[in-house]
C-alpha cells in the first residue's frame, strides 16, 4: 500500500470524523429561549471558528483503537471541545494573554465584549459536564466525569495557565516548562484519550498505552506550537505570531533553540507512535495523527 494512499485514507477518515463532531456540536448549541441570544451567539462564534478539533478526534480515535464504535463517544468528544474552547475564550481576555485574533476570527471579547466572553466561557464549562452526565454510557460515566473535572481543574488546565502567566524560578528550566504544559496543554489531550478508552472499554494495558501516547503527544504539540509562533504564517495560524517571545514568555525554542526543539518534538512523536502500536492495525489512525501533529503548519 503506497504512502500516498495511506495519507489519503487518513485525511478521508479525519474528514468523516470531523463531520460527525461538527454535527454533534451543532446539536449541543441548539439553545432554547431561556438562553440569551447574544450569549448563544458568542458561544457559537468561538466554537464554530475553523479548528483542527484535535481533542474530540482523540476521543473518537481512542474509542476506535479499542475496537468500539464511535457513536457512544460523540458526546464526550463534544464536551472536551466545549472545555477547550472555553479555555481559549478566557486565555484571550485582556487580563490573561490579551489576544485579538483566534482561529482566524476576532476573539470573543473583541467580537462581543469582555463580560459576554467571560460568561460564554463559564456557560461552556458548565455545559460540558451536562453533556457528559446526560449522554455518556453508564459503564464510563463516573470515570469520564471525574477525569474531565480533574483535567479542567486547578491542578491541571487552570493551574498550568496560572503558572504560565506567573512563572517562578522553578519554571525557568526544561522540567519546569514541561510541568506547565503537561497541565495547560497536555491534560485535555490525555483526558480525551482516557475518556475514549473508558467508553471503548479499554483494558489496563490499553489505557496505559493511551496515557503514554497522550503524554508524548501533548508535549510535542506544544513544542510545535512554540516553533510555529516563531516561524508560522499568521494567515494559516489564524492568530498573531511572535507574541510569546515579545512578551518574554519561556518557550521551548527560547530554552533549547529551534533545532533542539524540533528534535525533541520528533523524539516525543516517535514515542507516541510506539505507544499507538500497542493497538496493532486499530492504532493506525492514532499513529497517523501523531505524524500530523509533528508536520502541521498551523
Amino acid at each position: 500500500m503506497s504512502a500516498d494512499f495511506e495519507a489519503a485514507r487518513f485525511q478521508e477518515h479525519l474528514r468523516s470524523l470531523r463531520q460527525r463532531i461538527e454535527a454533534q456540536l451543532a446539536g449541543c448549541t441548539e439553545y432554547g429561549p431561556e438562553v440569551p441570544a447574544r450569549l448563544a451567539a458568542a458561544i457559537r462564534h468561538s466554537l464554530f471558528a475553523p479548528a483542527k478539533r484535535l481533542r474530540p478526534l482523540l476521543v473518537l480515535m481512542a474509542c476506535e483503537a479499542c475496537g468500539y464504535g464511535i457513536e457512544a463517544a460523540l458526546p464526550a468528544a463534544a464536551a472536551v471541545e466545549f472545555i477547550h474552547t472555553y479555555s481559549l475564550i478566557h486565555d484571550d481576555l485582556p487580563a490573561m494573554d490579551d489576544d485579538e485574533l483566534r482561529r482566524g476570527r476576532p476573539t470573543c471579547h473583541v467580537a462581543f465584549d469582555e463580560a459576554t466572553a467571560i460568561l460564554a466561557g463559564d456557560a461552556m464549562l458548565a455545559q460540558a459536564f451536562e453533556i457528559v452526565a446526560a449522554n455518556c454510557p453508564a459503564w464510563a460515566l463516573q470515570s469520564c466525569l471525574q477525569e474531565l473535572a480533574r483535567a479542567a481543574g486547578p491542578g491541571n488546565l487552570v493551574g498550568g495557565q496560572y503558572d504560565d502567566l506567573n512563572p517562578t524560578e522553578l519554571e525557568q528550566s526544561l522540567a519546569g516548562l514541561e510541568r506547565i504544559h503537561r497541565r495547560k496543554t497536555g491534560a485535555l489531550i490525555k483526558v480525551s484519550l482516557r475518556m475514549g478508552g473508558a467508553i471503548g472499554q479499554a483494558s489496563a494495558t490499553q489505557l496505559a498505552a493511551l496515557e503514554r501516547y497522550g503524554d508524548c503527544l501533548g508535549l510535542a504539540f506544544q513544542i510545535v506550537d512554540d516553533l510555529l509562533d516563531l516561524r508560522g504564517d499568521e494567515s494559516k495560524m489564524g492568530k498573531k505570531t511572535g507574541k510569546d517571545s515579545e512578551a518574554g514568555k519561556l518557550t521551548y525554542p527560547g530554552l533549547l533553540g529551534e533545532a533542539a526543539s524540533q528534535q525533541r518534538a520528533a523524539d516525543l512523536i516517535a514515542e507516541a507512535r510506539q505507544a499507538a502500536g500497542t493497538f496493532g492495525e486499530r492504532g493506525a489512525y492514532l499513529e497517523a495523527l501523531a505524524r500530523y501533529v509533528l508536520e502541521r503548519n498551523h
